[in-house]
């Protein structure tokens, strides 16, 4: 088994996965964009279940996946691959039985990076947050979407292209909102991306995610979803809350056994803990912090009464 060969992720559908009317109809959409032949794009803010909606439509697809995660010192070889040690040979001649005759050499290895092997076998490609690698790094993702060719580099192997395997897919994922690490996309890129746009789901979809992901009470949930939609309405925040703090809460609940009411201390502790370092203060700033504590608590009280 090749390192490549090991570095696939096997999917199949999830049954923890939340398949309510929203999530289905994304799905839906995506899993036809594929089938035609598209590649698809998630784009939309931290928090709105891009990777894991991802994750979910390749194991649709039912190929073996590819996972890349967007980094900022990304190169072309990177994704493509490039010259990886040296194969060695060593020929010892002993015919004449007087003379020993000794040939030795070395060559480059070439060793292919993941998206050439996704290309080559007919993965699908995942292709996590792409826009924190830069413009040039990603190039060589214009022939493959477009003319399904992967141009290779001259020192490798023998091929100075591949045809791309009729099976590849490829699904990418980027958060628009992100100003640190993130690179403006090629328009020639974004004009061969179908590009879904997710936002926040409702209440209620929100509270089955939470609740399947932790294991508590769709009720509780809803309760501590409320408390996060709430938060986020007020705009009192730097940091945007997100359903991953809900399932923060959710799961230490579930953990200690509590309930979601302002009444028990350590429900009300841990609910400070997570939604006060949504917002961030100067050191002289304690009446702010006060003031935003006062708030934080005031919705406590409203929605986990």
């Amino acid at each position: 088994m090749t390192e490549q060969s090991r570095a696939t992720i096997a999917l199949r559908p999830s049954a923890g996965f939340v398949a309510t009317q929203a999530t289905q109809d994304l799905t839906e959409r995506a899993v036809i964009y594929l089938q035609a032949g598209f590649p698809i794009h998630f784009r939309g803010p931290a928090g709105t279940g891009k990777t894991t909606l991802a994750l979910h439509v390749a194991a649709q697809i039912g190929r073996p996946v590819m996972l890349i995660v967007g980094d900022e010192e990304f190169s072309a070889s990177d994704l493509i691959g490039g010259q990886h040690g040296y194969r060695y040979r060593r020929v010892v001649d002993r015919f004449i039985h007087s003379v020993v005759k000794y040939e030795e050499n070395a060559v480059q290895q070439w060793v292919d990076n993941r998206l050439t092997t996704a290309c080559r076998e007919g993965y699908t490609l995942i292709y996590d947050e792409f826009t924190r690698s830069r413009p040039e790094a990603n190039n060589v993702l214009l022939t493959v979407l477009e003319e399904r060719m992967l141009v290779l580099p001259t020192a490798s192997r023998d091929e100075s292209y591949i045809r791309v395997h009729p099976e590849f897919r490829a699904i990418f994922t980027s958060n628009p909102q992100e100003y640190a690490g993130v690179h403006e996309t090629q328009d020639a890129l974004n004009d061969r991306l179908i590009t879904i746009d997710l936002d926040f789901y409702d209440l209620e979809t929100e509270a089955m995610i939470v609740a399947t992901a932790s294991g508590i009470d769709l009720e509780d949930s809803l309760r501590v979803v409320s408390l996060i939609h709430a938060y986020r309405a007020t705009g009192a925040f730097t940091q945007m809350p997100t359903m991953r703090a809900g399932m923060m809460i959710a799961r230490v609940m579930a953990l200690q056994n509590m309930r979601p009411t302002v009444l028990d201390p350590r429900f009300v502790a841990v609910c400070l803990d997570i939604l006060e370092s949504k917002r961030t203060f100067a050191s002289r700033d304690q009446d702010l912090r006060m003031q935003h504590r006062r708030l934080l608590m005031e919705l406590i009280t409203t929605h986990c009464a």
